[in-house]
């Protein structure tokens, strides 16, 4: 089908909050005020951080401060991929932290339980669906990286089944499979924006005061407090705990570690039963495929497709602008992709798409720190894998601002910080090479340059 027909009618708008059911924004802050703990924004990384905090000791008064409304950014545009890892997949973690990746697998896992138990305690109602998610293989090259990690993971205890090709399609059937890999107990769909929601709710149950509207300005020292400067007030805190992911951060240090990337997401019409027959999808798992610049789609609660991932924009000089959230030239590349991938789909129409900026550092992972003699704390960089990840980083947050000796605050993979960017204009230099290689690998069976090798070699990488 022609993409721009397909295309045609699809608003330029995030599936995911242009539903009903949007909260009405708490009021902005607009005078002075003081608190225990003041949280620094509304996605993910602050909402779990604001709840286990009243959950840890229900006494302390939290504050959480959200420049816009809660949920708007990253964490209501992704495609709802609520994983068990914690390192961005086992292979980057079997490549950075070996000696610690049971226990990091462990503790995922743990993670993903205990974020399914509080959808279930709090009654959100974000579409929790635990069904996995399916890793395929479109080239040759490919399985041989998918029999490996279904060796490791099986080491490891994860339940991964791999699948060849007639089996694959048996599960959702396309022309371009050619394997896949299963992992069947480590991935929850989400309604990502229902579930920003839902935590904002539990956050304001147990008492957070929550300011929308009210950008943090800085932060600066007050001795026996941090406070923090908003257009029409201030919060003065003993602690702070940052999760603003890309966004302009309070800390100066954190700019080295932090790039912007613009990833881009189409959603279809409702599938009615008979075309959604065609490529089966009985089991409703996530699916990834397996090429460096990868997509990733799954289906809606009313059998929508999500059509996300492959280009991953980088604008150099790291600007980050509302106008690339959308890019037309990524559309119709996405939705030619997806003809491709689903050509029995002839005809469906595109009704929604949009883009948005995430969080990426050299690791891929999520890389933790603190400031102000530990009074300040902040998790970052979790490139893509944070609808879950966000979680686990809330409670390492709560455990350095508590100056607790815990299982999380001990890991390596905590306690070190990724290889930082070089300045501009070199950081554009690198990352526009670095994705050119990318793309070049993908069309020569996976073949890494020398570029590549040496940015393996060094810790430095840059992820589609």
């Amino acid at each position: 089908m022609d993409p721009l027909k397909a295309l045609a009618d699809a608003e330029r708008t995030p599936y995911w909050l242009d539903q009903p059911g949007a909260p009405e924004p708490s009021p902005r802050l607009t005078n002075d005020t003081t608190a225990d703990l003041a949280v620094v924004g509304g996605g993910f990384s602050g909402l779990w951080t604001a709840l286990m905090a009243k959950e840890r000791d229900p006494s302390q008064d939290v504050v959480l401060l959200e420049g816009k409304s809660v949920g708007w950014a990253a964490s209501g545009r992704n495609g709802g991929f609520c994983a068990a890892s914690i390192t961005h997949g086992l292979s980057n973690g079997m490549a950075r932290w070996p000696d610690e990746l049971p226990t990091l697998e462990r503790l995922g896992r743990e993670n993903l339980d205990e974020i399914e138990a509080s959808v279930e305690r709090y009654g959100i109602r974000c579409s929790f669906e635990r069904t996995g998610e399916m890793n395929v293989a479109t080239e040759e090259w490919q399985l041989d990286g998918l029999r490996e990690a279904e060796r490791a993971a099986r080491e490891l205890g994860s339940d991964q089944l791999y699948l060849d090709r007639d089996q694959v399609r048996a599960e959702v059937d396309s022309p371009t499979y050619l394997g896949a890999l299963w992992q069947r107990d480590s991935v929850a769909m989400v309604d990502p924006a229902r579930l920003a929601w839902g935590l904002r709710d539990a956050c304001l149950r147990m008492g957070v005061r929550i300011y929308e509207n009210t950008p943090a300005r800085s932060i600066s020292d007050e001795g026996d407090r941090l406070e923090i400067a908003t257009p029409h007030g201030a919060v003065r805190a003993r602690r702070v705990a940052l999760g603003t992911g890309v966004f302009p951060p309070l800390l100066r240090r954190l700019r080295h570690f932090l790039v912007p990337v613009y990833d881009y997401v189409l959603m279809t019409e409702p599938l009615p039963d008979d075309k959604l027959a065609r490529i089966g999808w009985r089991n409703r798992q996530g699916i990834g495929d397996s090429a460096n610049q990868f997509h990733y789609y799954r289906l809606t609660d009313d059998n929508r497709i999500l059509w996300g991932g492959y280009d991953a924009v980088y604008h150099n000089g790291g600007l980050i602008k509302a106008g690339y959230d959308q890019r037309d030239e990524t559309f119709e590349k996405l939705a030619r992709h997806f003809f491709d991938t689903f050509p029995q789909l002839e005809g469906v129409r595109f009704t929604h798409r949009w883009g948005g900026v995430i969080d990426t550092c050299s690791r891929f992972a999520a890389f933790y720190g603190t400031a102000y003699g530990s009074r300040l704390a902040y998790a970052a960089g979790y490139t893509g894998l944070g609808v879950g990840a966000t979680r686990f980083g809330a409670n390492v947050m709560l455990d350095l601002l508590g100056g607790e000796e815990t299982e999380r605050t001990r890991l390596r993979m905590v306690r070190t910080k990724p290889v930082p960017f070089p300045p501009e204009p070199a950081r554009s230099g690198v990352i526009q090479l670095t994705r050119w290689s990318i793309a070049r690998a993908d069309a020569h069976e996976g073949r890494r340059n020398l570029w590549l090798r040496t940015l393996d070699a060094l810790g430095l990488g840059f992820d589609s």
